[in-house]
């Protein structure tokens, strides 16, 4: 489709025909917006596992809120651009070292920053704890994000993720060893 006007009519059918819950017209709308969406979202996280990440995530999302997407209020393509600039900015809010959790006191305290005359220190330790992160796998260290940046429980993880209860808990028992065997390694 080379006509703007044929391709915003034909992205409008699929969003109404996924808010009915058609799969069919869902996997039309991935293959017609993923590429301009991907590309979107590799520019604001500059990295591709992230961006591809942040890709599911923003599809898990029109999934779920087509229903929602008013055709007199935005064309489709912006929409959908507003989602994944939306998902890949929270992607990156959770990359900072502000962004501590409360739930896991070994990261808790290496993400702290309490006293100005320990930046130095924190900072360090904030650069060793993002290497060791990277060690993990895709998969883990987003159960871990989910988890530890977004609060999410491991009962929430396991409905959103569509895995078993067990294994979410034992992948994330295996991320935070694999993590602390990092952290207190000379790496």
């Amino acid at each position: 489709m080379t006509d703007p006007t044929q391709q915003q009519q034909y992205l409008i059918e699929q969003l109404n025909s996924c808010a009915q819950g058609d799969r069919r017209a869902f996997e039309r709308l991935y293959r017609a917006s993923c590429a301009h969406l991907y590309a979107q979202l590799l520019r604001i996280v500059r990295d591709d596992g992230a961006a591809q990440d942040c890709l599911q995530h923003v599809f898990i999302r029109v999934w779920h809120v087509a229903d929602q997407y008013d055709a007199t209020k935005a064309k489709p393509m912006t929409w959908l651009s507003t989602l994944a600039r939306n998902i890949g900015i929270d992607w990156i809010r959770r990359q900072k070292p502000q962004d501590s959790t409360a739930d896991e006191p070994l990261l808790e305290a290496l993400l702290s920053n309490d006293d100005p005359e320990d930046d130095s220190i924190n900072d360090q330790q904030h650069g060793k704890l993002q290497t060791c992160l990277n060690t993990l796998s895709s998969h883990q260290r987003q159960l871990m994000e989910m988890a530890f940046f977004q609060g999410l429980t491991h009962s929430e993880l396991a409905h959103t993720l569509t895995q078993p209860l067990g294994s979410v808990k034992s992948l994330i028992r295996r991320g935070l060893e694999r993590l602390k065997a990092c952290l207190t390694s000379g790496i």
